[in-house]
């Protein structure tokens, strides 16, 4: 008799369903990466939460054995992870010295004016519109963390609070509020539904109009052994290969791409209507397309091969960090990233290991790194403490951080980076 309630087998079963890809609904089989449970590396902890429970998730990256998309489930909602978030673009210089640059070659190459209308997707604090709205063009932000947009706001740049969907498109479309640029840095990554984001692209888009987006480039992340960029905000995983795929079944075309060295190595892609001739696909698409399958990223034993390479970096930190303390020097962290969470919580890395981190963002100090309970305090206390080593959590920054840290030098202060292996840097 079934009173609708699952019995324990069934439980099990539901348990054992395969997980499918959120493109093309193919069943995930092969594993990129697993660096089980950890928390959400953006939920930073304040003294008064150290003694409750933490929510841990598994953190199991899967390739798509059909189109190669390499993805997280989705554990938490986004809503969740991006109401009150802890990330400000403007904390980082080389980050906003990178936004303004884009401004004047996108206006030098493409002519956007008075006459033309900017929409960012995740402006974020209005660390990039801020560069057009100087030169008179139409900005418009669109930024789901509330605490973040009324930063922008601040600043003179329209924000709408929301995610942008296929229902946001619409309603921009409606009241002729449509892109001449379209505009997501790091957000293509960060979406869940990225099937129904795609299509609300295209609905945004004038028939003219460009789209732009920056992502952390899939190769990279693959020959830099950067697995500590893979965490429960960042979904997907992207290829050339694979975004040209799931922009083509939504009617858009990538007619020129640029590699970039943000985030430890990004793509810029170029998008339009797929009818818009007056853009022609560049030489830069085709190699790049043909760098990729060189790589074997069109190959499932390519994936695979990412998860040994993983845990040998586990040990070869793990031995430093060890090494270090069974020679009584001391060491700590500088910066606060979630990749930084990642990479600790992977390594089993906690205070006996690593005293303290240190990050610039006032947003941060005086709390705790979540799952490791690491305290984060001001980068002073470097001065203070006088370390004899200094792991740089955001190693992408390592050349800005060693420079504005360069004092840890004046005591035989030593920096050293996890990633692509971990090293002493001279």
């Amino acid at each position: 008799m079934h009173h609708g309630k699952p019995g324990p087998l069934e439980q099990r079963s539901e348990r054992l369903v395969k997980p499918i890809c959120r493109h093309c609904g193919s069943e995930l089989k092969v594993t990129f990466c697993d660096l089980g449970m950890s928390p959400l590396a953006n939920s930073y902890l304040e003294a008064s939460d150290l003694d409750k429970m933490e929510c841990f998730y598994p953190l199991h990256a899967y390739v798509c054995s059909e189109c190669f998309l390499v993805q997280l489930q989705v554990f938490e909602a986004p809503e969740a992870i991006f109401k009150d978030y802890a990330y400000f673009s403007s904390y980082s210089d080389s980050w906003v010295a990178h936004a303004k640059s884009y401004v004047d070659s996108m206006i030098e190459r493409f002519g956007f004016d008075a006459a033309s209308q900017v929409i960012e997707i995740a402006s974020n604090d209005g660390y990039l519109l801020q560069f057009f709205k100087e030169k008179g063009v139409a900005v418009l932000g669109i930024e789901p963390a509330a605490n973040v947009a009324e930063f922008a706001e601040g600043k003179g740049i329209p924000t709408l609070v929301k995610f942008f969907n296929c229902d946001t498109a619409l309603s921009l479309a409606g009241e002729r509020k449509q892109a001449d640029l379209l505009i997501g840095n790091n957000v293509l990554a960060h979406v869940p539904a990225l099937n129904e984001f795609v299509r609300g692209l295209k609905i945004a888009l004038k028939p003219r109009g460009i789209i732009t987006m920056e992502f952390p480039h899939l190769l990279r992340l693959m020959r830099d052994n950067q697995f500590d960029t893979i965490y429960h905000e960042h979904f997907s995983y992207l290829s050339l290969t694979t975004v040209e795929r799931v922009f083509g079944e939504f009617g858009l075309k990538i007619f020129d791409v640029e590699q970039l060295p943000t985030h430890g190595g990004s793509l810029r892609i170029y998008a339009t209507h797929v009818d818009n001739d007056e853009r022609p696909t560049t030489d830069a698409v085709l190699s790049l397309k043909d760098e990729e399958d060189d790589a074997g990223l069109r190959d499932l034993g390519t994936y695979e091969a990412f998860a040994a390479r993983v845990k040998t970096t586990k040990r070869s930190l793990l031995r430093l960090l060890v090494n270090a303390r069974d020679q009584g020097k001391t060491v700590v962290g500088y910066g606060a990233p979630a990749k930084g969470n990642t990479l600790l919580n992977y390594c089993g890395v906690r205070e006996d290991l690593v005293d303290y981190t240190v990050d610039r963002s006032p947003h941060k100090q005086d709390r705790f790194l979540p799952g490791v309970h690491i305290p984060i305090y001001d980068p002073e206390k470097i001065r203070e403490t006088k370390p004899d080593y200094v792991l740089i959590l955001p190693w992408n920054l390592k050349d800005e951080i060693m420079h504005q840290m360069s004092f840890v030098r004046d005591w035989g202060g030593k920096f050293v980076v996890p990633i692509p292996e971990a090293q002493i840097l001279p």
